[in-house]
């Protein structure tokens, strides 16, 4: 019996809420890139496209990014060019933030870049943090204890998010 904490219908409300709060803070701009996390970062980025798509003008672009978790200072790609998000307002999303590892290296990656604007956005945020970062928008926070973990499940019948 997986401890269920987000269920579809609580990820889809969320995941509109983030969109809202995107399209709030991207309002000045033309464009936004939604850069995701490989591989349910980039999932949930193509949800909050989705999202966005029905409640602005704003032309968004998919970014995936690929950060290797058991070495993040390995050299990061992504799968569009750097010309194409410089000067560009973008948000860098994770479905959880776990440790803050791979969002904070995520980050540096695109500080070497000037931007117009940039945030993170994550689905759930553990509150066990290694660094100093932080979610600018957020599904849910959780306070759990360091041996436990959070699972995102993307499926196209339905998604959810469980406590193991």
């Amino acid at each position: 019996m997986k401890n269920i904490i987000l269920t579809d219908t609580e990820i889809r409300h969320k995941t509109k809420r983030i969109a809202y709060q995107i399209y709030e803070t991207f309002s000045t701009e033309n464009e936004v890139i939604l850069a995701g996390i490989a591989s349910n970062g980039y999932v949930f980025a193509q949800k909050i496209a989705f999202e966005l798509s029905q409640i602005s003008d704003l032309k968004v672009t998919l970014c995936e990014v690929k950060i290797n978790k058991l070495e993040p200072k390995a050299p990061i790609t992504t799968s569009i060019a750097r010309e194409l998000y410089e000067n560009k307002g973008l948000v860098l999303i994770d479905d959880v933030l776990n440790s803050g590892t791979t969002l904070i290296y995520g980050v540096k990656h695109f500080l070497e870049v000037t931007l117009s604007k940039f945030k993170t956005a994550v689905l759930v945020d553990r509150n066990h943090k290694k660094y100093p970062v932080k979610a600018d928008f957020k599904g849910i926070s959780l306070s759990t204890s360091l041996q436990e973990h959070i699972h995102v499940v993307f499926e196209e019948n339905g998604s959810y998010a469980y406590l193991s």
